[in-house]
């Protein structure tokens, strides 16, 4: 009996750390139903869609997006840079970009935890309305100290990071089809003792 007991229990255990798992790693990034994978940036078909699938509505709810419908906002998200190296706060990168196909776009830091980077820099973001351009496009520096960078996304304190952009009012092809956007390249410059 006891045997019968302690089998059980055991396969109850080995059940649910098996379903809590496979849950747990299918939202850890968005689900791959309606992903799109762009030049490093990420970005969801699904996410603000009625027609999302659980997995990817349990992935935005446990970021705390507030997801709007792909009329209104396009997300995208970067975790490793031009090379496929995780992004990190001992590093300095160079994003180089154009302007986007929005009314609207903007490209944000946030630390390890998904966070605002916890710093008084006032650094987060560059913006389609505050960015400094060069020629036909721009360039910004992400680094934890600011230099003489004209656009600069302070990443003091945020260990590995992920930058996030947003399309606000994209344009209607990128509505359709977001894989069709030029995203800005991430090009790591260098890393502190030379890692």
């Amino acid at each position: 009996m006891w045997k019968t007991l302690l089998f059980g229990l055991g396969a109850l255990v080995v059940g649910a750390a098996l379903g809590l798992g496979s849950a747990w790693m299918a939202v850890s990034r968005l689900s791959l139903s309606g992903r799109i994978i762009d030049g490093g940036w990420t970005t969801n078909l699904n996410t603000g869609a009625t027609t999302a699938d659980p997995y990817t509505r349990a992935a935005v709810a446990r970021d705390g997006l507030l997801a709007l419908a792909r009329t209104e906002t396009v997300y995208f998200t970067r975790f490793t840079d031009d090379q496929g190296a995780p992004l990190d706060a001992a590093c300095i990168y160079r994003i180089k970009g154009r302007d986007l196909p929005a009314r609207w776009w903007s490209v944000t830091l946030y630390d390890q935890e998904q966070y605002l980077s916890r710093n008084e820099d006032g650094a987060h973001s560059i913006d389609a309305t505050r960015v400094t351009r060069t020629g036909d496009g721009y360039e910004a520096t992400v680094s934890a100290t600011r230099g003489d960078a004209a656009n600069w996304l302070s990443a003091r304190n945020a260990g590995k990071f992920s930058l996030s952009l947003r399309l606000y009012n994209p344009d209607p092809e990128v509505q359709g089809d977001p894989g069709k956007a030029v995203l800005p390249t991430v090009e790591k410059v260098s890393c502190a003792g030379g890692a």
